[in-house]
């Protein structure tokens, strides 16, 4: 069997590629829970579905030379207020298609590999030799679950190519700035301070040259950009689910919102 990546992505506890040597008879069926997301507080999410994500989360960028966009669930490291105790999400809210795509992905099998091949997480629950369920195969050939399956996942790496090119034009023009968030409760005098992630900054946006703005307009940029800053406000939304579920952490400088 050829082995799978060494290097696991976020929600991914071991990665087998499809074959139907193996998987012939196997099927998939839908995720009794979402237990996988429960502890995490940031998810990636693609430029393209900035807008969705907006209407639901804070849109912040990772810290680091290569900055990530991340959907915020919770202001902290293992805190998720989307997500309950019994892994149900507690309200109707967007999810994005890294959470959609579990426990799929498309992943080169070794590094100098050209070609993606379709994995699966074998201990989601979600992939196995099921009595019910969708089969993966038809014969010997893929169905039209799997067809479907690998769909998604190569529009989901095209958007990712997407999101990096944007991340990219962010950064040579200089857009991409160190943020920071001062949050009052009541009840106390001193703010809780989130540092440790990246946003767009104001000031220099503002500055841009007209011919600059315009093709910024013209190519999409724009509108991502304004879904992200707008999407910020919502951060204070995020703290106050934590304070009443009683998880806020000690007052002070606490864990900063990124992954």
């Amino acid at each position: 069997m050829a082995s799978a990546p060494q290097q696991l992505p976020m929600f991914y506890n071991d990665l087998i590629p499809l074959n139907s040597n193996e998987h012939l008879d196997w099927s998939t069926k839908p995720l009794e829970n979402a237990n996988f997301v429960k502890n995490q507080h940031a998810v990636p999410v693609t430029s393209d579905e900035f807008v969705q994500v907006s209407r639901h989360f804070p849109i912040i960028f990772s810290a680091g030379d290569r900055p990530v966009p991340l959907a915020l669930m919770g202001m902290n490291e293992g805190v998720n207020i989307f997500v309950d105790d019994e892994g149900k999400f507690n309200a109707p809210v967007y999810l994005p298609a890294y959470i959609r795509r579990y426990p799929f992905m498309l992943a080169r099998l070794s590094p100098d590999a050209e070609e993606l091949s379709l994995c699966f997480d074998p201990t989601s629950g979600g992939v196995g030799a099921f009595d019910d369920g969708m089969k993966l195969f038809d014969g010997t050939e893929p169905s039209q679950t799997t067809k479907d399956i690998l769909g998604f996942c190569e529009q989901f790496e095209q958007a990712g190519a997407r999101t990096q090119a944007f991340v990219d034009e962010l950064i040579a023009r200089e857009l991409l700035m160190d943020g920071e968030v001062a949050i009052n409760q009541q009840g106390n005098d001193q703010p809780f301070i989130y540092r440790g992630f990246k946003m767009v900054n104001e000031e220099k946006l503002r500055e841009l040259r007209g011919d600059e703005l315009r093709k910024m307009n013209q190519n999409g940029m724009l509108p991502l950009i304004y879904a992200h800053l707008f999407s910020l406000q919502m951060m204070r939304d995020i703290f106050a689910g934590q304070a009443a579920a009683g998880k806020v952490p000690e007052l002070g400088t606490v864990g900063a919102p990124a992954a």
